[in-house]
């Protein structure tokens, strides 16, 4: 699986940074330690609100560049952050995505795991034409308004909206999902490095489990 931004968004965005892992062998039943992670975004929540890291204040900008409210669409690192704080937990849906979760507020990045079966080809990050395909989670289907960032596949199914926003219901991992595509990018003035860390922490913690990972 290959993943590509297009220079237009690189061009837009010129401090991005971007790290893929991709996992075979996954399943329901992956044991995953989330305690450590989720414990030190806590931590760094009772410091101050997540409204005000590096992280997530980038992503705000860029959410506003692209002419988006960044109170009404949140990144999802900050969506997460959100809930955590509010409720002092986060829901539980698979093991891998709970992990990504997890690492995700611990790092305040946005991550997003895909089901390899369900892309078609390469995946692109790119603006959208406006023709393309996204699967609600409800089962409907939109199109995403021409010039928003999307995850596109050679077929013109949009993975996720509005840069990682709202994920396709398409590819969402499921109980049946044995590959994934994990993807994070970063905005902030430190993000290469971040980013590099958390994609670390991801393959470490999914190795333990005795998940196959594979690093681009």
């Amino acid at each position: 699986m290959r993943l590509q931004h297009n220079p237009a968004v690189r061009a837009d965005h010129p401090s991005l940074a971007v790290g893929t892992l991709s996992a075979t062998g996954i399943s329901p039943d992956t044991p995953v330690d989330l305690d450590k992670f989720l414990a030190r975004a806590v931590r760094r929540l009772a410091d101050g609100p997540e409204s005000e890291f590096p992280e997530i204040q980038a992503w705000r900008r860029a959410f506003a560049k692209m002419g988006l409210k960044p109170t009404q669409y949140r990144c999802a690192s900050e969506s997460l952050l959100r809930r955590l704080r509010k409720e002092g937990t986060l829901p539980r849906i698979h093991p891998v995505i709970d992990l990504c979760n997890a690492v995700s507020v611990a790092y305040a990045i946005p991550v997003a795991v895909l089901d390899v079966a369900k892309i078609s080809g390469s995946l692109e990050v790119r603006h959208a034409r406006g023709d393309e395909k996204y699967v609600t989670f409800a089962g409907t289907v939109e199109h995403p308004n021409p010039g928003e960032v999307i995850f596109a596949d050679e077929d013109g199914q949009a993975h996720a909206r509005r840069w990682t926003n709202r994920q396709s219901g398409h590819s969402a991992v499921s109980a049946t999902t044995s590959d994934v595509l994990i993807v994070s990018e970063g905005l902030h003035a430190t993000a290469a490095e971040d980013v590099g860390l958390l994609i670390e922490a991801i393959a470490d913690e999914l190795t333990a489990a005795g998940v196959q990972v594979r690093r681009p």
